[in-house]
């Protein structure tokens, strides 16, 4: 009997550590399932976009990525030459991203002469106005960094909220700078509204988006506004439609590969070569190549 009543003492003691360690372990198996069917049951939209985001396109506007490892390492990978008068400035420049500089920064440097001379000639000799040089310039870099259609798409949804804001702000007749904080808090809020709405959409060049770019357009929004004010509807709509030619021109000059490299290992021939442009068009006076089809009959 007594043998008997310590079994079934050691029984009883036994089933609350047994039943705990079985429901611990029910527990613990309910999470794993749980999180086995939530990693599972992840909808497709989710799945992709972590994809996506795995997957970004390189952009030589970001500091780090794989785009500026692969122009500092074709610039490390050619071969020294003696140092002279041609290759100075590519010593500076090898010497540079050995000290960690990134490379899509110094291309970015050395090809922004370009952009300026290639937006002045279309200017000077072929009569494309825009808004100077600066604005359509500093807009090919904020193309290049978002990407042609998202560019294309920030830039109409800021001219959009400048438009509105402008037309809604007319009857307040506020003083200047009062009136365009006002126009670029209309501007901001627009573009914070594209900003919320592109997950939903699956816009991943927005979600992955930098401040970088979407400063840049939205502080071009006051250029935009003043041509608005100053000049007569039509005369802004052409404006802003050749301002964006040339932005998209110059930056698919800026995403050229081979342009890249070549300001990397050239880049004092590609300076002097800009240079030597500029100075070839300030010296030329003759007509313009839309004044040229404009008078063809005069001149003739």
């Amino acid at each position: 009997m007594a043998s008997l009543g310590g079994g079934w003492l050691l029984v009883c003691l036994s089933q609350p550590v047994a039943a705990q360690t079985l429901m611990a372990t029910e527990s613990g198996l309910a999470t794993a399932s749980a999180l086995a069917t939530a990693s599972a049951t992840a909808t497709p939209a989710a799945q992709l976009m972590v994809r996506e985001v795995a997957e970004k396109k390189a952009d030589i506007t970001e500091i780090q990525g794989p785009t500026v490892g692969k122009l500092g390492q074709y610039v490390l990978a050619q071969p020294r030459e003696p140092l002279g008068l041609t290759n100075f400035l590519q010593y500076a420049i090898r010497n540079a991203i050995l000290a960690g500089i990134p490379g899509s920064t110094i291309v970015l440097i050395v090809l922004f002469p370009l952009v300026a001379a290639l937006i002045a000639g279309a200017r000077h000799l072929i009569g494309l106005r825009g808004f100077g040089i600066f604005t359509p310039a500093v807009l090919s870099v904020a193309f290049v960094a978002t990407g042609i259609l998202t560019g294309i798409m920030l830039f109409l949804v800021i001219l959009g909220m400048a438009t509105l804001g402008k037309r809604f702000l007319k009857w307040a007749k506020l003083q200047y700078l009062p009136r365009m904080a006002l126009l670029l808090w209309f501007v901001c809020v627009g573009v914070l509204g594209v900003l919320l709405v592109a997950p939903y959409l699956q816009w991943q060049n927005l979600v992955n988006l930098s401040i970088f770019p979407i400063l840049i357009l939205i502080l071009l929004a006051e250029t935009f506004i003043e041509v608005q004010i100053s000049k007569s509807p039509r005369e802004a709509r052409e404006l802003t439609l050749e301002t964006m030619v040339l932005a998209l021109i110059s930056s698919l000059v800026l995403s050229l590969e081979a342009v890249q490299k070549f300001a990397l290992i050239h880049p004092e021939l590609l300076l002097l070569m800009v240079a030597a442009f500029d100075v070839f068009m300030g010296k030329y006076t003759g007509l313009r190549y839309t004044e040229y089809k404009k008078f063809k009959q005069l001149v003739k």
